[in-house]
């Protein structure tokens, strides 16, 4: 008896503590990677939607959230503090939207779902960025030259998330180690 209870509580303790690891580790993720960009007319083009696509098709959404907005709006005080903001609110909702494609919607079809979840969580966070650069720190024209790089981060960010997340089995590997406990 005592030995289902020990099992019991080792569980309920060890697999969020995974949870809380792996999150840390993909804000950790995200950070850094918003520190390396492309030059392109007009700004950076940044690799941090990789980061913040694998990280929502594995975590759940407010994991995905903290992730993608808190771990976005870190990133930018430390290197860019006036699109701060704007990040919070454009990659913490591409976060929850990839998210919620990727745990709550076709669930036979997780790739399926996923691959929605991405293009939509892409627009998501392209739209977020322009009503950003066009209301809060810059001009509609400003918004309007970004915008291609902004889609080609969006995809960048899909296309290798996916890429991660299935090709290489990311996904599956987080869940066998989470299932182990």
């Amino acid at each position: 008896m005592s030995n289902t209870k020990s099992s019991v509580r080792k569980k309920s303790v060890v697999v969020p503590v995974i949870h809380i690891t792996v999150t840390a580790l993909f804000m950790a993720l995200n950070i850094v990677f918003s520190t390396f960009s492309l030059p392109v007319p007009g700004g950076h083009l940044y690799f941090c939607d990789v980061v913040i696509c694998l990280a929502s098709i594995i975590l759940n959404p407010f994991e995905a959230f903290m992730v993608g907005g808190m771990g976005s709006f870190i990133g930018d005080i430390l290197f860019y503090p006036q699109a701060a903001v704007t990040s919070l609110i454009a990659h913490g909702l591409q976060a929850i939207v990839i998210s919620v494609f990727s745990h709550y919607v076709l669930k036979k079809h997780p790739k399926i779902a996923s691959g929605i979840g991405v293009t939509i969580g892409a627009l998501v966070m392209v739209a977020g960025y322009t009503w950003g650069k066009t209301f809060l720190y810059s001009t509609f024209e400003y918004a309007m030259i970004k915008l291609p790089y902004e889609f080609a981060q969006g995809a960048i960010g899909a296309v290798f998330g996916m890429l991660l997340a299935y090709g290489l089995q990311i996904k599956k590997l987080f869940f066998k180690i989470v299932d182990r406990y």
